[in-house]
């Protein structure tokens, strides 16, 4: 008889590995369409993650999967800047996050103690919760970046994590063979990433490894306890046209490869990030690129943004990447709003950029066929030929914003709109239909 003690199951993927359903597979599987099996089998192999920490659970987070034949999921960020630490502001974004479909929310927070502030997101919020730990190290350690050590980082995950984040971007990926890469090719922006600049600031500084890279399967252990996924962060992804698809980017994306392997050996649910900026006509190849060398993991981008010029109108330039990118084959969009490259987002900065990256993926989706993508657009298509304004409003992404602009000019006819008044053509062919007379002289 075997004294072996079997290995105790705490994450998705343990689950799924072991035949398992969990009921947060059930409630993904119920809310995309698919049956569970579909679900436990792309999570035992890595190809979907649901990002849930155990202590988030128990508090009543929704469960949300990403991952291959899953509706493209979509991310807000906020968070206490060091230079506009409003809080009250923030809690308005995470109403507008939860009011207009939002299915994560990144807390960003980089200034002072950031703890009491993610601590009531998790408490409050049924989305997913990301963090990036190395924002949150030098506040809650309260020591300069060059005077962190491995310990004092790995003491930030291991809160985070009890706290409840679900996703954590960890920049594991930039290690000494990346930076070689990186110093002796050079770029236009050389890196953007903050948190990838902060340890490659630490790194050049101590001379050491990137301790995420060199102690890998001790934070994996931290991740494992909690099931946290792991968000593998893009240290070297483009900052600018001229960058995109460089030696760089593609040699710290070999390295993420190798890091999604080892995560899923040890039972670690992982999420790949990816670019940032990049010609309209190279992103369908670098989608298909990551998901060879990262094994079909969960891929999450920003945007990418398809031009370096359009500031002030970011969120634009960065959906029409992201419905591209999503309809190439990445999961999970992190929206960009005007505010991008200038300012921290206000709240209308924040629905501006999550109503654009919405609309990205929702048109990937359709493009996709995941199922029953286009439903609400056949609905509103009908609700547009009978002019039920009304079934209109619950068929849009905001129905706030578009009954609100509608009610401000109202039409002289009734049930049309003042861009066409009794000459709507919908209007004018329903009464044909009908067998009503159309007289479009001056009176009808």
């Amino acid at each position: 008889m075997s004294t072996q003690t079997e290995p105790k199951l705490v994450t998705q993927i343990d689950f799924a590995r072991a035949g398992q359903i969990t009921p947060q597979m059930k409630e993904v599987a119920e809310r995309e369409h698919r049956d569970p099996e579909y679900i436990r089998k792309r999570v035992a192999d890595g190809r979907i993650a649901i990002p849930a920490n155990i202590v988030h659970i128990k508090k009543g987070m929704r469960a949300f999967g990403v991952g291959e034949g899953l509706s493209t999921k979509v991310n807000v960020n906020l968070g206490i800047s060091g230079d506009k630490a409003d809080a009250a502001e923030e809690w308005k974004k995470v109403k507008i996050a939860e009011d207009f479909g939002a299915d994560a929310i990144m807390d960003l927070s980089n200034s002072g103690k950031t703890r009491q502030f993610r601590q009531q997101l998790i408490d409050e919020t049924p989305l997913m919760v990301g963090t990036v730990p190395m924002y949150d190290a030098i506040g809650y350690m309260e020591k300069p970046l060059v005077k962190l050590t491995k310990d004092d980082l790995f003491e930030v995950v291991r809160a985070h994590a009890e706290d409840g984040v679900d996703f954590m971007t960890i920049h594991c990926g930039i290690n000494k063979s990346v930076t070689k890469t990186f110093k002796e090719t050079g770029r236009l922006m050389n890196i953007v990433s903050r948190g990838g600049s902060l340890l490659f600031g630490w790194m050049e500084v101590t001379g050491n490894e990137n301790p995420f890279y060199e102690y890998f399967d001790e934070l994996l252990e931290i991740c494992h306890e909690y099931d946290v996924t792991i968000s593998l962060g893009d240290s070297c992804r483009p900052g600018c046209l001229y960058d995109s698809n460089d030696a760089t980017e593609t040699a710290e994306m070999i390295e993420l490869g190798k890091l999604c392997k080892r995560a899923w050996a040890a039972g670690v649910q992982v999420m790949v990030e990816g670019p940032g900026h990049m010609a309209l006509d190279e992103i369908a190849a670098n989608m298909k690129l990551q998901k060879r060398l990262c094994h079909n993991a969960p891929f999450y981008v920003l945007g990418p943004l398809v031009t370096d010029i359009g500031v002030g109108y970011d969120h634009i330039t960065a959906a029409i990447g992201g419905a591209i990118s999503a309809s190439s084959g990445a999961d999970f969009l992190c929206y960009v709003t005007p505010a991008e490259h200038l300012c921290l987002p206000n709240a209308q900065d924040v629905l501006d950029g999550l109503m654009a990256t919405k609309i990205a993926a929702h048109a990937a989706d359709i493009a996709k066929k995941v199922p029953h993508a286009r439903d609400m657009d056949d609905k509103m298509g009908q609700a547009r030929r009978k002019l039920d304004w009304d079934a209109m409003w619950k068929c849009a992404l905001d129905p706030v914003t578009g009954k609100k602009r509608y009610e401000e000019s109202p039409a002289a006819t009734e049930g049309t709109c003042t861009m066409c008044g009794k000459m709507c053509a919908v209007r004018t062919v329903n009464k044909v239909f009908e067998g009503t007379t159309i007289d479009l002289g001056m009176e009808d």
